[in-house]
């Protein structure tokens, strides 16, 4: 070719990879293995640059531990179930399963010219009746095993979607996907046990080296272990049999401050009430109008409701409190009930005032104390506080020691027990949706609730569902619900609730071993392939996906289908920045933004009208801002190798990338710079007589490489540091810093006036170098230089530990102490020739101007000062 053309170069290395099975991943007993595995994307029928980005990363690790002499498991598949295939089919028409597969094959065809190194004989959709079909297997397994069971439960309820929705699924009040104000409501559901791993999952955390210190935080908050008190507040005069109201807190150390007890509205002594009074019943719905997630909680107006109930202090019979059902508090976290301390905590304080209720300080800070105002004084675990009212004591005492001296009181005199508790939940995975994982059990009026027998396993979705009215499909498919028990074999009607779709993620990983065994897992495969070396994916997914899986793990072993060493099933996780871009927009009549794509912008105007657009500094790429960069597009443009060389180049993979036309340019320009060096080597040796004739006349040195010295051995120097900083970069998920290194090196390479023999060794390692990054033109410049097989086969270029010694030093030249240049000599010189040396550079016969110097201070190795 006469210059770089990667639309003709890309095709044809992705078919020569495909003829050759260079990405099957293999066990082999006899090589080490490496899994690397990026979270797996929703089929929503575009690729977008995050997926290049991500994508990009998880193929250099990939390609580098093959080079490296690892078999390596890459795979992919479709986290393809959930409600926006059903939002489709009711907006559009169609079916689900017709509009997923069409966009999984669409994302597949964009993808693939990414020239990813993904085994693609293990693809799977999690929709695929051969992976939920696998997947109900284990919920029969664990349903046997104590880990699943049913339970009424306040859920967060969409009107619209008539769904369930998880707590990160209510966004202000409202369901992600519809808008809808979310209501509470209680239903039956489905649970996983995954409290019962609390202090296991916790406790791991701490084992986990290679994971992110803020993911491993943010689990921790999750999970939430936290010590305190367990005790009740006598009430008085209660009605329905009610005598006391248990509380929950973890701050004890505070009781001498409450003002008041709150109660969830839907704590039994709520409920009862409302069954009464039309005004409470009023109240509680409002509240469960709420969202049940603690951040909608937290930003809600604090409101309550007075019962008119009192409770009696556990220290003081006469001292009486006034009992408050309240918006913010959970049914689900301690009691459902607590004592309101309104000097001490942000939220009891506004409630407090909006009420009027009193505001009770039982400490002050030592130095510049202040009566309560506005703020509540949060007191410190970790520092000391002078106790105002305090139980036994009255002393200076940190919040951790205070809390466990108020435990220890109120265990001393029968007012209650110190206990443990987590935060985390078990995890509600019943949906009222049609596109999700049947769960598989019958009732039976007889026999109750019973898994379906294995060998009738898969439950299929049935096909001839309709959309034509909101609700889950399956409730009014009377012929695929009318089913007979497994047990008695009477007629039975199947759970129509579906599986919440992170339980399809929480054990994909596991899969991948063995997609198409007839069990979930093959063991000899797990033991094999698990853990996952490296996992990568967005910040994002910190919190609930990663703890499933790894609660998910756990259960698969004990029902088993992992092996112990898998119970943390990623060994390392990498969580990469984000790809943004400028916002483009002008502005209608109404002076309302209309946002433009990229693409019909230039010069700071629109392409079709020359009307001038304001510019928006980057965001994270959004379709509705239209700040979106289409990879099909870039690719069409300037190749899969520019694309992915740009992603890796321009920031820390840990940080977002600001994706520019420029920066896009400049990465083509590169890499045909790079591809007219390598092929001016070529069309060298062609003018020699061809590879073979250069081959027969290349001197050899002792260690069988082409002999070097001089421009040669300068040149081979810098190979081979180039070599070490590229591969310490990989190693270190500093892509980055590799890419720097590349360029510095295609600078040196492109003046070097070494030999054809040693550029066209550098060319070659700097081939197998980039091919990570930029595998078809790397495997182009392999081509053309006479490499055997493909760059993708070869073994990664080692480093010489004796080129990286260097021979020789720069020492800067002071005069006077101010630098004035510097000298490049032998490590090795005399101090005397160094000296002469620097007196003979034109610098310091300027400063000296004729004369001579008063002193020459050489320090070798460091620096030569003249004082003048």
């Amino acid at each position: 070719m006469a210059r770089y053309n990667p639309r003709e170069i890309e095709p044809r290395w992705q078919q020569a990879w495909e003829a050759d099975g260079t990405f099957l991943a293999k066990r082999d007993a006899d090589r080490p293995k490496y899994y690397v595995l990026e979270m797996f994307p929703y089929p929503s029928g575009r690729i977008h640059m995050g997926h290049v980005r991500n994508y990009t990363m998880g193929d250099v690790v990939a390609r580098y531990k093959s080079s490296c002499g690892f078999s390596v498991l890459h795979p992919m598949g479709w986290d393809a179930f959930g409600m926006p295939a059903e939002n489709a089919a009711m907006e559009r028409g169609g079916h689900p399963k017709d509009w997923t597969y069409g966009n999984i094959a669409d994302m597949r065809d964009q993808m693939k010219p990414l020239g990813l190194s993904i085994d693609w004989t293990r693809e799977f959709a999690t929709c695929d009746p051969e992976y939920y079909g696998q997947q109900q297997a284990m919920f029969i397994d664990m349903l046997h095993a104590g880990l699943v069971y049913r339970k009424n439960a306040v859920v967060n309820w969409d009107p619209v979607d008539m769904t369930v929705l998880a707590n990160e699924q209510v966004e202000d009040g409202r369901g992600w996907r519809s808008g809808a104000l979310v209501e509470r409501r209680e239903l039956t559901q489905w649970f996983f046990k995954i409290s019962d791993f609390s202090e296991e999952l916790l406790e791991a955390l701490d084992g986990l080296d290679n994971w992110p210190e803020k993911v491993k935080l943010m689990q921790r908050n999750w999970i939430g272990k936290s010590r305190g008190l367990e005790m009740a507040f006598s009430l008085i005069d209660a009605p329905h049999d009610f005598d006391r109201i248990e509380v929950y807190t973890t701050r004890p150390d505070t009781l001498m401050g409450a003002s008041f007890v709150g109660i969830s509205p839907d704590h039994p002594l709520a409920k009862a009430l409302e069954r009464d009074d039309p005004k409470v019943a009023e109240f509680c719905a409002e509240c469960r109008r709420l969202g049940t997630s603690e951040e909608e909680l937290e930003k809600a107006e604090k409101r309550g409701l007075d019962t008119g109930l009192r409770v009696r202090h556990p220290f003081d019979t006469a001292w009486e409190l006034p009992v408050y059902i309240a918006n913010f508090i959970l049914m689900d976290y301690g009691t459902g009930a607590i004592f309101g301390c309104p000097a001490h905590d942000q939220r009891d304080l506004d409630f407090a005032r909006k009420y009027d209720l009193p505001v009770t300080d039982t400490f002050v800070a030592l130095e510049n104390g202040q009566p309560v105002g506005d703020e509540a004084f949060v007191p410190p675990k970790t520092e000391k506080v002078k106790w105002l009212k305090a139980f036994a004591w009255d002393e200076v005492a940190t919040g951790e020691q205070a809390i466990e001296a108020a435990i220890r009181f109120c265990e001393e005199n029968g007012v209650g027990h110190g206990v443990t508790k987590f935060r985390l939940r078990d995890w509600g995975i019943s949906r009222q949706r049609y596109w999700g994982c049947p769960i598989p059990v019958v009732h039976c009026d007889s026999c109750g609730v019973v898994p379906e027998k294995k060998e009738n396993l898969p439950v299929r979705l049935p096909d001839d569902v309709s959309f034509d009215q909101p609700g889950n499909p399956l409730d009014r498919h009377l012929t695929w619900a009318a089913c007979t028990c497994p047990k008695c074999g009477a007629p039975a009607r199947r759970e129509t609730d579906t599986m919440d779709t992170f339980v399809d993620s929480s054990w994909y990983y596991a899969r991948f071993t063995a997609p198409r065994a007839d069990t979930p897992t093959d063991m000899a495969e797990a033991e094999y392939w698990m853990n996952v070396d490296q996992y990568i994916g967005g910040i994002e997914h910190a919190i609930l996906h990663l703890l499933y899986s790894r609660f998910f793990a756990r259960a698969m072993h004990i029902t088993g289908h992992l092996p112990a060493k898998a119970k943390e099933p990623f060994d390392a996780l990498f969580t990469q920045g984000m790809v943004t871009h400028e916002i483009y927009l002008t502005r209608d009549e109404n002076d309302r933004p209309v946002y433009h794509l990229p693409e019909d912008v230039e010069g700071g105007k629109l392409k079709t009208t020359g009307a001038a657009v304001e510019t928006i500094p980057s965001a994270k790429m959004s379709k509705s801002k239209k700040n979106v960069v289409d990879p099909v597009n870039i690719i069409e443009s300037f190749g899969a190798d520019t694309a992915r060389w740009f992603m890796l180049s321009d920031s820390p993979p840990e940080r977002d990338v600001e994706w520019t036309a420029a920066g896009a340019e400049a990465a083509y320009k590169h890499l045909g710079r790079v591809w007219r060096i390598a092929n001016g080597i070529a069309e060298e040796m062609e003018q020699g007589g061809g590879i073979a004739a250069y081959e027969s006349e290349v001197p050899q040195n002792a260690k069988g490489a082409a002999a070097v010295g001089g421009d040669d051995l300068a040149l081979r120097r810098a190979l081979h540091r180039t070599v070490h900083d590229v591969t310490m970069g990989i190693e270190s998920f500093g892509f980055n810093t590799s890419v720097a290194k590349l360029y510095a090196f295609t600078n040196t390479l492109a003046k070097s006036s070494a030999s054809l023999a040693a550029r066209r060794e550098a060319a070659m390692v700097m081939a197998q170098l980039m091919a990570p990054m930029t595998p078809h033109l790397a495997e182009e410049i392999w081509d053309i230089l006479g490499g055997q097989g493909l760059v993708a086969n070869a073994p990664w270029p080692q480093t010489d530990p004796d080129m990286l010694v260097e021979d020789t030093v720069t020492l800067p030249i002071q005069v006077n102490g101010k630098r004035r240049s510097e000298l490049t000599v032998p490590k090795d010189m005399p101090k005397d020739e160094v000296e002469k040396l620097a007196l003979a550079d034109d610098a310091v016969l300027k400063a000296l101007a004729g004369g001579a110097p008063k002193k020459v201070i050489v320090v070798p190795g460091r620096i030569v000062n003249v004082v003048i």
